[in-house]
């Protein structure tokens, strides 16, 4: 984990933040229990923390004098009438009045300190999410991910607010045991004797909860999947007429879930009622042993009434021992699954001594790279490419042949197997992500919106942007025109992912993002694909006006798109196997006509499809 987070990191964009960085980080030595990983979070507010432990004893404490204070208010003023009542009451008012104020400063403090645990552990995680590759979200479910940074972090803070009092309480029943016994041995042991059968179901119920409170905290995961996927996919879902299917399978999610929590909850349920109900015994045994002795006067009134006040006292913490018990195990399953994710190690970092690249020229270098997916095949095999700065190169091939993965090394969201991609001469492995990632703007066919306005999607690469600013980028990728006919304009806040805009609509929006930031090299990976022929047109002269000079690589699937490259790159097997311009490679090269035939079919197949009447299309 990165000690100082991201806020230590190259930001190109100055934004000031509202809220500083964590004042902990989590220990990352994984052989720690992870009570002891958590505490680093709360050492750093070691005096707000350990003063409110501190109150809460001295409140606790207090409490178990009380009774020591109504046995001599008892055999003194009232059996023996040797001295006035008036004192011990005064005494009583002031303990309570402590009592009460301390319980109050302690239990804000407390419960401050908590809420800024989980502040913290929301931020850790958040951060260290942002900065694992792609590789990891590959391979993990979104819906995983939710439920670790939501419920988990809360049960661990539930678990952090409640142990220390439950820790303090067993401190109070020590002393309240050990004034027992100042007043009488016997009597004591009689009270006691139920304790060792207490503590042995307190045992054997933890040991019942721990695993359960594992799987109750997984299936609550894969219900969080389940949702989060019928969410996004809503409109597969309803092209297949799935629904019924996707509801029966959270149903079955559902019932798993359902019986771990009964199962947890039997558990709770076979011997929480023994644990709160064997103090009890001996309060029943106290009550008839202490009145045979106050009978024989061997122990007086007030001795019989501080006993059963003592023993009521020791029922607390046994009451409560179940639920801290299954507190507990859940935090510590929880705790368990969020160091999964913050020990989860990035195969993409920045080296020691990694500079930032400040300003660029655009050149691109593509220098012998391999490159395989985790466990997959080899994608790219010793591949080269230059492209000069103001340069467009268009990579041509068929599906699989390595051209998205070109991007995807060049904005190292993956790093090479092999060989080296370079920026302005320097491997982009000895630079920073964030300065690499200023420096080249990506716009996918498949853009990703947030639910906010038009502006503020358009803004976000460029938070403090004039607003003359993002109408020009608009304008520039042909937005402005519909967004001016939308009611709000510019302020239309979008639904999820932009869906209620065409795709043309979400393309357009997402390539004035890109270009308000002002990147010195533009990738369209097929961003156009949605958007009429003539408005592309409108948009690479737009871009050849006014950002001449910038390096641009295009994944192009559309002949119109192509033809407009200075140079196109035709790819296979995970090469370059021809360079030159599209007139050229297409009166050159039978693999690149063969391409094109394929590209021209699919053309023509979409253009009709879109042409049927919509009868004829259902």
């Amino acid at each position: 984990m990165d000690p100082d987070g991201p806020w230590s990191s190259y930001e190109p964009v100055g934004v000031t933040p509202i809220a500083g960085p964590p004042r902990g980080q989590v220990d990352p030595d994984t052989t720690l229990g992870w009570y002891r990983r958590v505490w680093p979070l709360l050492r750093a507010r070691r005096v707000a923390f350990i003063g409110s432990l501190a109150a809460a004893l001295v409140a606790m404490v207090t409490s178990v004098i009380v009774p020591v204070v109504t046995m001599k208010a008892i055999d003194d003023a009232l059996v023996d009438q040797t001295r006035s009542l008036t004192p011990y009451l005064i005494v009583l008012l002031g303990m309570a009045l402590v009592r009460g104020a301390l319980t109050w400063w302690y239990r804000r403090t407390l419960y401050t300190v908590a809420y800024d645990l989980e502040y913290d552990l929301r931020t850790i995680v958040h951060g260290h999410l942002t900065r694992l590759p792609f590789a990891f979200y590959d391979r993990v479910q979104s819906g995983q991910l939710i439920s670790r940074a939501n419920s988990d972090i809360r049960s661990v803070q539930l678990y952090c607010t409640f142990a220390p009092l439950i820790a303090l309480n067993a401190v109070s029943v020590i002393v309240a045991i050990v004034m027992m016994l100042t007043i009488d041995i016997p009597l004591t042991l009689v009270a006691l004797v139920t304790l060792p059968f207490t503590l042995a179901l307190g045992v054997r119920l933890r040991n019942l909860l721990f695993p359960l409170s594992w799987i109750v905290q997984a299936r609550a995961a894969e219900i969080t999947t389940i949702v989060d996927e019928n969410v996004q996919g809503v409109r597969v879902v309803k092209s297949f007429a799935a629904e019924d299917r996707e509801l029966t399978k959270l149903a079955k999610a559902a019932q798993r879930l359902r019986w771990a929590s009964i199962a947890q909850n039997d558990a709770r349920a076979r011997y929480g009622p023994l644990m709160e109900n064997l103090p009890r015994l001996g309060l029943a045994a106290v009550l008839l042993w202490g009145g045979i002795l106050a009978i024989d006067g061997q122990v007086s009134i007030g001795a019989l009434v501080a006993f059963n006040a003592y023993v009521l006292l020791l029922q607390a913490p046994f009451r409560f021992l179940s639920t801290v018990l299954m507190l507990g195990q859940r935090a510590s399953a929880s705790a368990g699954r969020i160091f999964e994710i913050l020990d989860e190690r990035s195969s993409v970092v920045d080296r020691p001594g990694a500079v930032d690249l400040v300003t660029s020229e655009g050149r691109i270098e593509l220098d012998d790279v391999s490159f395989a997916y985790a466990g997959g095949p080899m994608v790219l095999d010793h591949l080269s490419l230059t492209v000069e700065p103001g340069e467009t190169v268009a990579l041509v091939g068929r599906t699989g042949s390595g051209k998205s993965t070109v991007v995807r090394l060049l904005m190292r969201f993956y790093d090479v197997t092999g060989g080296a991609v370079r920026l302005d001469g320097q491997d982009v492995r000895d630079l920073t992500q964030t300065s690499v990632r200023h420096h080249i703007g990506v716009v996918l066919d498949e853009p990703f919106l947030f639910s906010d306005s038009i502006r503020a999607n358009i803004a976000y690469g460029r938070p403090d942007a004039d607003f003359g600013d993002i109408v020009r980028a608009a304008e520039a990728a042909q937005a402005d025109g519909f967004v001016g006919e939308l009611a709000s304009g510019y302020d239309t806040v979008i639904g999820e992912r932009g869906y209620d805009l065409s795709g043309g609509q979400r393309q357009r929006v997402a390539i004035a993002r890109t270009l308000l930031a002002e990147p010195s090299v533009l990738v369209l990976d097929d961003a156009t694909s949605a958007i009429d022929v003539r408005v592309e047109e409108a948009i690479h002269d737009a871009l050849s006006d006014r950002h001449a000079g910038r390096t641009t690589i295009v994944i192009a699937h559309r002949l119109s798109t192509i033809a407009l490259a200075d140079r196109v790159a035709l790819l296979e097997g995970g090469r370059v196997v021809a360079e030159g311009t599209h007139t050229h490679l297409l009166a050159t090269e039978p693999r690149y006509a063969e391409v094109l035939a394929r590209i021209e079919e699919d053309d023509t197949l979409e253009r009709d499809f879109d042409e049927l009447p919509m009868a004829e299309a259902d």
